[in-house]
C-alpha cells in the first residue's frame, strides 16, 4: 500500500522518517519552504525517499492516509477536505478529545467519511526517538481485523514495532488520557510536591483512565498495554512530554510557550464535560482542567484530592 502522512509537525515528519525505510512516503504539509529540514524536528534531513508536498489531492491519492493533525484541529480539517480522504485507509496518530463534539479522532473520521477503513495509531513514543531510529513499539487499533493486520505489516519498520487489536475505543482513550494525567503529574513536580505523590498521581489516574475507558465499552486489557499503561508511564516521567512540561509550568507558576501544543489541557476540559455528562467520577482530569482554566490553585487542588472521603482502593 503506498503511504502518505498529512500534517508535518515533529510527529508527522518522524513517522515519515520511519516508514522511509519501508520504501516511498508522501509528507503533506500547508508549508514546505523549510525544504528537508523541518524547524519541527530539529537536526533531522529527511531521506530521500520522502516527498514534500503542499499538493493535498496528490497527497491523498495514496492507499493510506496517516493523519498527524492535532486533534482539535481534525474536525475543521475533515469539513474541507473529507471527500478527498474517503474511502481510503485512515489512520489517526492524534491524541485527545475533541471538545465541540466530545468524540475521539475515530469518531470524527468515520463520521466524515463513511467509506473509509479507519484506525488509530498510539503508544509511548517521543517523535524525537522515532526520527533518530530509535526501537519503539506502538498500537495499532482497527475494528476491521483484517484490514489491522494489512495496516500492520505496511506501517512496521525494523525500529518501529507494531501490537494490533481490535479495540478503538480503548486504544484511542489511553492514548488522549494519558496526556491529562501526564498534566498532573507535572503540576506534582512542578510545585515541588514530590515522587511519592507523582507515583500516587500515576496510579490513580490510571485507575481513572480505567474506568472512562471501560464505560464507554473499552476493554479493559486494553489500558494496560501500550497505548494505556505504557504511554502513560512514558509522558509522566519524561522532560520530552509536552503535557508534562506543561503541568510543571502550571505548578511552578511559571508561563508555558504558547505556540506549543498541548492536547492534554483541551482532552481535561473534554474529559471533564463528558464524565459529567456520562456520570463518570474523573477528580484528577477535572482538577487538571479547573488548573489549566485558572480555576483552582495548585493547594486547592491538592487538599481536595487528599481530603475526598476515604475508600477501598
Amino acid at each position: 500500500m503506498s503511504v502518505a502522512i498529512l500534517g508535518a509537525g515533529a510527529f508527522g515528519t518522524a513517522l515519515a522518517v520511519a516508514l522511509a525505510a519501508n520504501g516511498p512516503v508522501t509528507l503533506w504539509a500547508r508549508d514546505t519552504s523549510w525544504g528537508r529540514d523541518n524547524p519541527r524536528l530539529p537536526g533531522v534531513t529527511l531521506p530521500a525517499a520522502i516527498r514534500v508536498t503542499n499538493d493535498l489531492p496528490m497527497a491523498t491519492g495514496a492507499d493510506t492516509l496517516l493523519l498527524a493533525l492535532p486533534t482539535q484541529a481534525l474536525g475543521g480539517f475533515l469539513a474541507d477536505h473529507a471527500p478527498l480522504l474517503d474511502g481510503r485507509h485512515l489512520v489517526s496518530t492524534a491524541k485527545g478529545i475533541d471538545l465541540s463534539t466530545l468524540a475521539g479522532p475515530s469518531t470524527l473520521l468515520a463520521k466524515a467519511c463513511p467509506q473509509a477503513t479507519v484506525a488509530v495509531l498510539t503508544g509511548p513514543s517521543f517523535a524525537a526517538d522515532i526520527a533518530r531510529g530509535l526501537p519503539t513499539a506502538l498500537t495499532l487499533a482497527c475494528a476491521d481485523s483484517h484490514a489491522g493486520q494489512a495496516l500492520q505489516h505496511t506501517l512496521s519498520t525494523p525500529v518501529l514495532r507494531l501490537y494490533r487489536t481490535t479495540d478503538v475505543t480503548g486504544a484511542e482513550l489511553g492514548g488522549a488520557l494519558k496526556n491529562v494525567i501526564a498534566i498532573a503529574a507535572g503540576v506534582v513536580i512542578g510545585a515541588g510536591l514530590g515522587d511519592s505523590a507523582r507515583a500516587a498521581i500515576i496510579t490513580r489516574g490510571f485507575a481513572e483512565m480505567t474506568r472512562l475507558a471501560t464505560h464507554l465499552g473499552a476493554r479493559p486489557e486494553t489500558l494496560t498495554g501500550l497505548s494505556g499503561l505504557g504511554d502513560l508511564t512514558l509522558t509522566c516521567t519524561s522532560a520530552q512530554s509536552r503535557n508534562f512540561r506543561y503541568g510543571q509550568a502550571l505548578g511552578a507558576r511559571q508561563p508555558f510557550d504558547a505556540a506549543t501544543t498541548v492536547e492534554g489541557a483541551a482532552t481535561a476540559r473534554a474529559v471533564a464535560a463528558l464524565a459529567d455528562r456520562i456520570g463518570c467520577d474523573m477528580p484528577i482530569a477535572a482538577m487538571v482542567a479547573r488548573l489549566a482554566d485558572n480555576r483552582m490553585t495548585v493547594e486547592d487542588a491538592a487538599l481536595q484530592l487528599m481530603t475526598r472521603p476515604l475508600k477501598e482502593e
